[in-house]
């Protein structure tokens, strides 16, 4: 059996509709939870991160777009970059109208279409859950790569060390080896963001807490 997470080929088949797309990044197609979800994520990067009118933001993992459509207007460039070719189809409807968003397809692996210090922000959410540590760890890197100084980084992940977050653990472990999906859903714990962040060479860290999540962010 092959050991490669195949992000690619196994995100464009659960996007193949708009509606496996949300069921799949989201876990519901409601367009009013969809709304309350992404209030939340712009709260938590406005605490943590800020937002300002002046920013370029990127978002790796951009799905559907369910928090570009909310966050471009607010900032001057929003980047959204996806593995998945058919996520950034649905993105691209959802966002249609909107004129300072970008949508750029990558391999899954890193932001090789994206310059050197050219962005202001860089967020993650509900991402790192489907990807293997190697991989986070890779993102991290490239987060900081493509930052210009003083830029700032967000990732979250389900915590594993909370209630809820052992519950998912759990389930997910469950699922008898032969029979695992490639994106059944993965747990991080604070101190592993942390480290990730402060061998990437970011400053200022900060981790969070909050329900199921843990929150990592820092500076360039």
């Amino acid at each position: 059996m092959s050991n490669d997470p195949a992000y690619k080929e196994t995100w464009n088949h659960l996007a193949a509709t708009f509606e496996s797309a949300l069921m799949h990044v989201a876990g519901y197609t409601d367009e009013a939870q969809l709304q309350a979800s992404t209030e939340i994520t712009l709260k938590w990067l406005s605490q943590t991160i800020g937002i300002n009118p002046t920013d370029t933001f990127l978002e790796i993992g951009c799905g559907v777009g369910r928090v570009g459509r909310e966050l471009a207007p607010l900032v001057s460039r929003w980047i959204g970059t996806d593995v998945s070719e058919e996520m950034l189809r649905h993105a691209a409807d959802r966002l249609r109208g909107i004129h300072n968003v970008t949508l750029v397809p990558t391999n899954g692996y890193d932001l090789s279409q994206i310059p050197d210090a050219s962005v202001d922000a860089v967020y993650c959410t509900v991402v790192f859950m489907h990807l293997v540590e190697w991989d986070r760890w890779r993102y991290v890197q490239e987060a900081h790569r493509i930052l210009k100084p003083g830029g700032r980084f967000f990732c979250d992940n389900a915590n594993i060390d909370s209630y809820a977050g052992w519950d998912l653990f759990l389930a997910s472990a469950a699922v008898p080896p032969s029979q695992r999906p490639p994106h059944l859903s993965r747990c991080s714990s604070e101190p592993e963001l942390r480290t990730y962040l402060r061998r990437a060479g970011f400053n200022n860290i900060r981790t969070h807490l909050g329900g199921v999540w843990v929150v990592a962010r820092g500076e360039k």
